[in-house]
């Protein structure tokens, strides 16, 4: 879509259905970036409700489903993208899960199947859009999940979703040294606890693992002493992301910027 002769940005959000990758979606609509939003076909419902309200804002939008983690799959969004949107300026490589559980005990299915959404999926995406930002030529902006857990790994029975976090970390920074010269930028987001299901899952299944009551509990203990004092909203992790999306990110790149209400301070 065209307002007058401005040609719109065009935007993929993975993991877009719901929580963060919601909020992000419609922010960047909000800031007039037309946006593929993608999530699982099990998700289609929720996918066709956002389309109806990014279209409400006068933006483009084409509802897509994909496995991350199918090479194939994420191939075909990027062209679809491109195809019926005009092209591809910010990829924000939302998709991921927790799983909790010990590093000692846990099956490796665990192992497996996070680091194949999480790790292997946020690969994906960036070499899919990496790929054709280069051939398109006109730089652009790679933006993946990383997590506080993905810079220390500080949570009990959390230790395959911070090694998973650690790993996306690497790949971002790498990524940005490598697509430097072709002005394309990579960052990350590092959120805290975020008000969303899947924070409401991994805080249940840990505090019953560490034998700390409900997830509520044991969330107000964990935030007891940040300075904020409150667990975070999706729409402030969305807010951080448009800033990265932006021009006025222009000369940041490998970073992975923590927003957690001053749980961790770097």
């Amino acid at each position: 879509m065209t307002d007058g002769n401005t040609k719109a940005r065009i935007a993929i959000v993975t993991g877009a259905a719901q929580g963060i990758g919601r909020a992000i979606a419609l922010r960047l609509a909000d800031d007039g970036l037309d946006v593929a939003i993608v999530d699982l076909p099990s998700q289609r419902a929720k996918l066709e409700a956002l389309a109806e309200e990014i279209r409400g804002k006068n933006r483009e939008v084409l509802p897509l489903e994909a496995d991350i983690c199918v090479e194939e799959q994420v191939n075909e969004m990027v062209r679809q993208t491109v195809s019926q949107l005009g092209g591809l300026d910010v990829l924000v490589a939302n998709a991921g899960r927790i799983v909790v559980g010990s590093l000692i005990d846990s099956p490796l299915s665990d192992f497996d199947a996070i680091f194949n959404l999480n790790v292997r999926g946020t690969l994906l995406c960036y070499r899919a859009a990496g790929r054709f930002m280069i051939e398109q030529g006109r730089g652009g902006k790679i933006i993946g999940a990383c997590s506080i857990a993905g810079k220390k790994g500080m949570m009990p029975l959390n230790g395959v979703y911070c090694a998973s976090k650690a790993a996306i970390r690497s790949l971002t920074q790498t990524l940005a040294a490598e697509l430097g010269r072709h002005r394309i930028t990579v960052n990350a987001y590092a959120p805290g606890p975020v008000d969303t299901e899947l924070m409401h899952t991994g805080g249940d299944a840990t505090a019953k693992g560490l034998g700390l009551g409900d997830g509520a509990t044991f969330m107000k203990a964990y935030l007891a002493n940040a300075p904020l004092g409150r667990v975070g909203e999706p729409e402030d992790v969305a807010g951080l992301v448009s800033f990265l999306a932006s021009k006025d990110s222009s000369y940041i790149t490998g970073q992975i910027l923590t927003i957690d209400g001053g749980i961790t301070m770097d």
